[in-house]
């Protein structure tokens, strides 16, 4: 996690600088999450192969515009779009000291992150949508993603530090240290889950195939152990919303509610994509949904590690 702590008061022109970054790196943040939402439209409308060749779809810029190939061109283009507004933060911040010295790092990772990603991306084609190539691509993704809103939220500290120093919720701060990667590797085994084709190789819930704990082998172990996952999520969930409802944050509190509220309707879509067949709009509310509660789960992290008062003193009650 990068070092979020209020640094001296900058003077105008870094202030500005760090806003820059933080509206550059934002906007790259949420053209990233609707490329993960289209990324799962390709998925389960098998489009991934309507393009059969990389990086041209069919040797052209533009192809011929059936619903597959459009979905696939779609995905390429708001993909390239991505790497243009993380080029653009990237160029931002090494141009000038202070972002440069503060979030250099940052913006480094997520070049190299997003260069792994088109490279997994060109492989997608390449090995005819090999299982473990897409998974990784969404596994990638989604720390491309938690990377560009880390660069926002820090970049946007930066330039507006907390005018008084913000308590740190007591005992938080380790809770969202498993939380953040928990959330993240369940919406990747929700990928395995989907690249195997192993959606509905349970056709029922809570039981598979009407068994409680069905023999553990091929993809009906991956399709158990993202559900396995999912109830261990929801109670670690739990458990840190209430801890954050009782620290005494009012703010921390909200987030915790929030992400509580998130993770059961994120259960109550996953149910409902089962017995539904696996439509294409509730597949792709499933993975957005996830995306938005690792993005929640992320802020109120960085929130918790950017305090600098004395750890279990209330908010608001340190002044500078």
């Amino acid at each position: 996690m990068p070092d979020v702590r209020p640094s001296p008061v900058p003077d105008s022109s870094a202030t500005r600088d760090f806003a820059i970054v933080a509206r550059l790196a934002g906007w790259t943040a949420a053209l990233m999450y609707v490329l993960i939402v289209v990324g799962s439209i390709v998925r389960t409308t098998d489009s991934g192969l309507s393009c059969p060749d990389w990086p041209l779809c069919h040797g052209q810029l533009i192809p011929p515009m059936q619903f597959n190939i459009f979905m696939e061109w779609i995905h390429r283009l708001i993909a390239l779009v991505v790497g243009l507004g993380l080029v653009s933060t990237a160029l931002w911040v090494m141009a000038h000291r202070a972002t440069r010295a503060r979030l250099g790092g940052l913006a480094a990772l997520a070049i190299v992150l997003y260069l792994t990603q088109a490279l997994l991306g060109a492989l997608t084609v390449w090995k005819l949508l090999d299982p473990n190539i897409v998974s990784g691509h969404l596994a990638v993704g989604l720390l491309l993603f938690s990377t560009l809103l880390t660069l926002a939220l820090s970049a946007r500290h930066e330039a507006s530090p907390p005018a008084t120093p913000v308590a740190r919720p007591a005992g938080l701060l380790p809770w969202f240290a498993v939380a953040v990667p928990a959330v993240w590797l369940q919406a990747v085994l929700g990928g395995m889950v989907s690249t195997n084709h192993a959606s509905l190789i349970c056709h029922d819930w809570p039981t598979c195939n009407g068994e409680w704990f069905p023999p553990m082998i091929g993809l009906v172990a991956i399709q158990m152990s993202h559900r396995f996952a999912a109830y261990a999520l929801i109670v670690l969930i739990g458990l840190l919303a209430w801890r954050a409802s009782r620290s005494g944050d009012a703010v921390a509190g909200r987030l915790g509610r929030g992400m509580f509220h998130l993770v059961l309707f994120q259960a109550i879509v996953g149910i409902a994509n089962i017995h539904m067949g696996i439509p294409v709009w509730v597949s792709a509310v499933h993975l957005g949904n996830a995306a938005l509660m690792l993005a929640l789960t992320l802020i109120a992290a960085l929130r918790c590690a950017a305090a600098t008062a004395p750890e279990g003193v209330p908010a608001g009650a340190v002044a500078s």
